[in-house]
């Protein structure tokens, strides 16, 4: 392989772009997918888990690639895109082996794996040679190479134990790092498809921000199994870190008793607007709706409404407008007087009052507005976000695009497209590399 390194750190791949030899970019690595041996002899790699598009991971045999920098990885252009699917013989090392606790072989002292690095062998094969361990027991007799708490080393595959092993209660640090910067809809892929155990470890590892953005992405079978396993104020904290639209959706899917416990224990400025979420009809305007739009008094200058509608957290659909009302600005607000559109702020300059640019003259949703004709409302006027406005003139929430959307697709429509399987005849050099170390 030219331009291998004689040592590759795995955890480190984790989102390193993959080039063609045209030097087009096909996707970016997820995992290295290697088959454990029996001792003392290490594991093999068979290859490389490459996402490929949105939530599509396919397999890269080690024998393709040709080159691999600290920032890609060029393989020789053939690439099958049939959907990977881990077999048992086969270990995901960022997904299932990072954060291990294993064992010195010399002292029996407990570490924590923070890395496996692969080694390049003579007959161009790729073994894992050595493991970053992290000390996380009591202290190493004279000589062991670890002298305090906390002190990391990289030791030879043979001298660890434990990785064959069951583990329980395994932490997720290293996983979580490894995928940091990855979208929360991409990471909720990756939690979707860990085994029952480790989803659990990940989401008990993750902050409840992140684990909020991840739930929201999730099928509604994982969010309830997540959910349900975390401890009562864990869960109503990341309730409270949900958007309130998700997280009425999620609740109104748990029975009666454990949906009120969690209301009861979120913060009552939270609980409140999930509430009244909650006595809508799933499918109507009430229902989809957010009650958290960009909401702006008339007083307000079209700098402090661009201000507003620049937070990066904003949901792209919520920022492409800001609603006009009396105060209070809070929902249920006082009277609405109208919607100002992102463009309308751009054209105008910063010191003119948004009550004099507002649109006026499109009917805002009622909240008993079925899901078709406030579909049909959006696509007519070409709208991504409509105000939902009570009988008294009071704003209720806005309805955006990717909540009818998300309504309109089938209800098992994020796990079809994380279970998506391509048609992809089998590749014969993949069969013959994965098949024959499952046979071992």
């Amino acid at each position: 392989m030219s331009g291998a390194p004689t040592r590759v750190f795995i955890a480190r791949l984790a989102g390193i772009a993959v080039f063609d030899p045209a030097g087009d970019q096909v996707g970016r690595v997820r995992d290295v997918v290697v088959a454990l041996r029996l001792a003392p002899r290490p594991p093999r790699v068979l290859g490389l888990v490459v996402e490929v598009g949105p939530r599509r991971p396919v397999f890269l045999p080690i024998t393709r690639v040709q080159v691999i920098e600290a920032d890609a990885i060029i393989f020789d252009g053939r690439l099958n895109m049939r959907r990977f699917s881990k077999r048992e013989s086969e270990t995901l090392v960022i997904a299932e082996m990072l954060d291990r606790t294993i064992r010195l072989c010399d002292s029996g002292e407990p570490v924590s794996v923070v890395d496996v690095a692969m080694e390049p062998t003579r007959t161009r094969d790729w073994l894992v040679g050595k493991v970053a361990v992290r000390r996380g027991g009591r202290g190493l007799r004279r000589g062991a190479g670890l002298r305090r708490r906390g002190e990391s080393m990289v030791v030879n595959w043979d001298d660890v134990e434990g990785f064959s092993a069951v583990e329980h209660g395994q932490g997720a640090a290293g996983l979580i790092a490894a995928f940091g910067q990855m979208k929360a809809a991409d990471l909720a892929g990756i939690v979707h498809e860990l085994p029952p155990k480790r989803r659990t470890e990940v989401a008990a590892a993750l902050d409840d921000e992140r684990l909020a953005d991840v739930l929201e992405e999730l099928p509604e079978d994982d969010q309830i199994e997540i959910l349900g396993k975390l401890e009562a104020d864990r869960a109503a904290d990341v309730l409270e870190a949900m958007g309130p639209d998700d997280a009425a959706d999620l609740l109104g899917e748990l029975p009666t008793e454990q949906r009120e416990r969690l209301l009861t224990l979120m913060e009552p400025q939270d609980a409140a607007p999930v509430r009244r979420l909650l006595t809508y009809e799933d499918h109507s305007a009430g229902g989809l709706m957010t009650t958290d739009p960009v909401i702006v008094p008339p007083d307000a200058t079209v700098a402090e409404a661009l201000a507003q509608i620049r937070n990066p957290d904003l949901n792209p659909a919520l920022a492409a407008q800001v609603y006009v009302c009396r105060p209070p600005t809070a929902t249920p607000t006082g009277r609405y007087l109208g919607t100002v559109h992102f463009q309308r702020l751009l054209r105008e300059p910063p010191p003119t009052l948004v009550s004099g640019i507002c649109d006026t003259e499109l009917d805002p949703l009622r909240p008993t507005m079925t899901l078709e004709s406030v579909a049909m409302i959006l696509a007519t006027y070409n709208l991504v976000a409509a105000p939902v406005v009570d009988e008294n003139g009071h704003l209720l929430g806005s309805v955006t695009i990717d909540d009818v959307l998300d309504h309109l697709l089938p209800e098992d429509w994020r796990e079809t497209a994380m279970d998506a399987f391509a048609e992809v005849s089998a590749d014969p050099e993949e069969e013959a590399l994965r098949g024959a170390e499952g046979a071992r």
